[in-house]
């Protein structure tokens, strides 16, 4: 470990030599100056970590040395000393920006005590940096943007959403219902060149085929009987963004030939309209449905599929990823607070076995309404069973409904409850133990001792 270098100011020959002998002896690396001139060139050749000062010097004294280093070097642990020291000095030197302050005559124990507590601090402050940066690398795992989580799955979706921001590339997301297909497009806007220019949605399931084709690409005055003037449409309105088409695959087949032109020109014709213009638009689609399946069922169109499927994010259903459930809960927990005017400190034990027991098939939709509507019905500070809604208590038994001749143990509920996971798990995945281990969340080798552990 490298010696902390120590910096001695002061304008009495015999003090230099009592200080650096002292401090030499003790471990330390030090450097002498006569007075504050002399002490600010040697700071700009030699990085200290402590100065020791004596305040009444000639040519620029301790104080005035004090105040003209802290300005160019304001981190550094200044410690003060004096002979004609008070208490207003003591203070005044403080107040300046000294750590600490010794009296002359002062005892060899006095300058190292206070030199061991400056060195603390010092290493109290470098582990407060480290946990901060421990903490934001935490935060960054665990969330990007408004998503949470802490499964590896999430990991890696975070992982493709940084890569693909800064590109122009066309973006398919995929999953089912509620997984938040449309916060990751947001993620990957907001993360972007394009974050200072709109985003654009629309959901080509929620439109009426008649009009989707104006609203997507606009329309010109007498286009039809109520086209009393020009309207641009969503492209127009993404121009230098991003336009988000939700539920691609609920697009009408006629419209499917239009967009793969647009994708492919990169410019649009609003209806009505004579002539193309050129847009600078970048497309992010998201879908629950399998378009490789509706390709085959010839419901969409295979070019265009290619044409959209460039870059591919699948977001995994909140079931395969119970990991993220006590993340999630406890985050709409926070949310819901501030927005209801609640104070619920989490869940009961019982009611989190409830949440984690359940398998979700609206996802983090369904997770976000349940927890809203449990801390409104909260009334004290825990979210209790009867908050939830009632389907979530199908598959479970109450405590009174156990029959007095099962087992209590909760080491042996345990058991049977990882027993049953991993079953599950190797089911699931064909046998595959690298894959079931990643479902568990648990590692391969771990998962291997189970297995022989529960005769699986």
């Amino acid at each position: 470990m490298p010696k902390s270098l120590v910096l001695v100011i002061d304008d009495e020959i015999n003090m230099r030599h009592i200080l650096e002998f002292m401090l030499v002896k003790e471990g330390y690396s030090v450097f002498c100056a006569e007075d504050g001139l002399t002490a600010l060139k040697l700071m700009e050749k030699e990085d200290f970590d402590y100065i020791l000062c004596d305040i009444r010097m000639p040519n620029m004294d301790g104080m005035a040395f004090l105040g003209k280093a802290r300005e160019k070097y304001p981190e550094k642990t200044y410690i003060m000393m004096s002979a004609y020291g008070t208490v207003d000095t003591a203070l005044e030197a403080i107040k300046s920006g000294a750590y600490d302050y010794i009296s002359k005559p002062f005892k060899t124990d006095e300058v190292l005590l206070t030199l061991k507590k400056a060195e603390e601090r010092e290493r109290l402050k470098t582990e407060n940096v480290h946990l901060r940066q421990k903490m934001e690398k935490i935060q960054n795992k665990y969330s990007f943007d408004s998503i949470v989580a802490r499964s590896e799955a999430m990991a890696k979706v975070f992982d493709l959403v940084g890569k693909v921001a800064e590109h122009k590339t066309t973006v398919l997301i995929t999953g089912e219902s509620g997984t938040g297909k449309e916060l990751i497009a947001r993620s990957i806007h907001t993360n972007g060149k394009r974050k200072d220019a709109p985003m654009v949605s629309i959901n080509c399931g929620g439109i009426p085929e008649n009009l989707l084709e104006s609203e997507l690409f606009g329309y010109k005055k007498g286009a039809f009987t109520d086209a009393t003037r020009d309207k641009p449409g969503r492209f127009d309105e993404a121009h230098k963004g991003t336009l988000f088409l939700d539920e691609i695959g609920e697009l009408p087949f006629p419209l499917q030939v239009k967009l793969l032109r647009v994708l492919q020109e990169e410019e649009i014709t609003p209806l009505g309209g004579s002539g193309a213009r050129k847009l600078d638009v970048r497309i992010i689609a998201a879908t629950s449905k399998d378009l490789a399946q509706e390709v085959k069922r010839g419901n969409f169109r295979e070019e265009l599929y290619y044409r959209i499927n460039v870059w591919r994010i699948h977001l995994p259903p909140l079931r395969d990823r119970k990991g993220d459930l006590s993340l999630l809960t406890g985050y709409f927990v926070d949310q819901f607070n501030k927005k209801l005017g609640k104070s619920v400190d989490g869940l009961s034990s019982q009611a989190m076995g409830m949440i984690m027991d359940y398998h979700w098939p609206g996802n983090v939709r369904q997770l976000e309404n349940t927890m809203e509507r449990a801390v409104l019905l909260a009334g004290g500070r825990w979210i209790t069973p009867e908050d939830l809604p009632s389907n979530l208590m199908k598959n479970r038994k109450s405590l009174e409904e156990i029959d007095g001749s099962e087992e209590l143990s909760i080491k042996m509920a345990t058991r049977r409850l990882q027993r049953d996971y991993i079953t599950k798990a190797l089911k699931r995945t064909g046998g595959n133990k690298t894959q079931a281990a990643k479902l568990l969340e648990i590692s391969r080798p771990m998962l291997i001792s189970k297995v022989k552990e529960y005769g699986i």
